[in-house]
């Protein structure tokens, strides 16, 4: 896995999809691994996956200046994204829940697939580039919310009634206010009193309790513990001593060096190549649908804050790219029975199209406002 990755790293893609493809080859060649032990720390490394993006990606304190220019752009896109995913779904006669799915699936964003392109073309603190990242995070915590809803109908295995949706609604409240409580008045001194302690690396082993506990309450409430975990990780995001850099290393190391990878190379070997083979029509279909609602919805949003023409193409090329929270929220749907192999199959292709795509045309977007206005 990684050295796939690594291999794809070198060549500027991202490693996600040498360690995707690292498990397609893992099924090629092993078709009867037992899946239990793998299929136990894939799902580690989602929960670890959606985590780490809390934990280490989302500030609350950021949110009120970001949301500001940032949530018109970001509701256009989802919005769009989303219409996009669920069309598709009903085009091709899905169940309303799978095609909720579809829809979910198509609306989170991986901005960290083309941040190296704006910071090789220095656009990264560029008007659109700094939106983009507001965008992600806002993006991010949109889609779930989305996912607990989406997640919680698949449970009961049908759209509730408005008495059950309160019923959710309320659950899902619950589980954010004790989080928020925690987060804001029992974590910080926790954190104070395992700084104390003698036992070796006792705050990064913490964080990891709190990853965990917070996966396990969400579940509690009914929720999924990816939901849970992501809460988590924004929870403790604001507490120092949770944030050290060497507690911070270690975190990421165990995430993204072990537990992340061999969630995508499982996602990969659970990809169904016999299922593609006679669905190359609703794969491309799915991969235009996906890419063109987010280029539409950004583009759309963005001229409405002001954006001109090139910008506005910039950002919607740049929320184009899919990678962790969709992967995340096709386990689920596949876990529960929702989404069909053809269907996991084709948004995997899809996710995989996003990230060799995206970063070609946002480099072509850029270079042509650069010689259309000599900047």
């Amino acid at each position: 896995m990684k050295v796939l990755g690594e291999v794809f790293e070198r060549a500027g893609v991202p490693a996600i999809l040498g360690e995707i493809l690292s498990g397609v080859a893992l099924g090629v060649l092993f078709l009867d691994v037992d899946l239990e032990v793998i299929s136990f720390f894939a799902e580690l490394g989602a929960i670890f996956l959606l985590f780490t993006a809390g934990y280490k990606e989302v500030h609350l304190k950021d949110l009120k200046s970001a949301s500001k220019t940032a949530l018109v752009p970001t509701l256009s896109q989802i919005a769009l994204a989303f219409a996009f995913g669920f069309g598709i779904g009903r085009i091709f006669s899905f169940g309303l829940l799978e095609s909720l799915f579809m829809a979910v699936a198509f609306s989170p964003t991986s901005i960290g697939v083309v941040v190296r392109t704006l910071i090789d073309f220095d656009y990264l603190s560029s008007r659109p580039g700094t939106v983009m990242l507001s965008s992600a995070i806002l993006d991010d915590i949109i889609g779930i919310f989305l996912l607990s809803i989406v997640v919680t109908f698949a449970r009961l295995n049908h759209i509730p009634p408005a008495a059950q949706i309160l019923l959710l609604a309320g659950k899902i409240l619950a589980f954010l206010v004790i989080m928020y409580l925690l987060g804001q008045y029992l974590l910080p001194h926790l954190f104070k009193s395992v700084q104390q302690m003698h036992a070796k690396e006792a705050i990064f082993a913490f964080v990891v309790m709190v990853a965990l506990f917070s996966a396990y309450l969400a579940e509690l409430f009914e929720l999924h513990a990816v939901i849970g975990a992501f809460v988590g990780g924004i929870m403790i995001s604001e507490i120092p001593l949770a944030k050290l850099e060497d507690v911070q290393s270690k975190v990421s190391g165990l995430a993204h060096g072990i537990l992340i990878p061999l969630f995508f190379a499982f996602i990969g070997y659970s990809i169904d190549l016999a299922a593609l083979e006679g669905n190359g029509l609703f794969t491309l279909l799915v991969t235009l649908a996906a890419l063109s609602g987010k280029l539409i919805g950004g583009f759309l949003g963005s001229k409405a804050v002001g954006f001109d023409f090139y910008d506005s193409l910039i950002f919607g090329i740049g929320v184009m790219p899919r990678a962790g929270v969709e992967l995340v929220v096709l386990s689920i749907g596949r876990e529960l029975g929702i989404i069909s192999q053809e269907v996991f199959s084709a948004i995997v292709i899809m996710v995989a199209a996003s990230i060799i795509v995206s970063p070609v045309c946002l480099k072509w977007a850029i270079l042509k406002k650069k010689n259309t206005y000599g900047d």
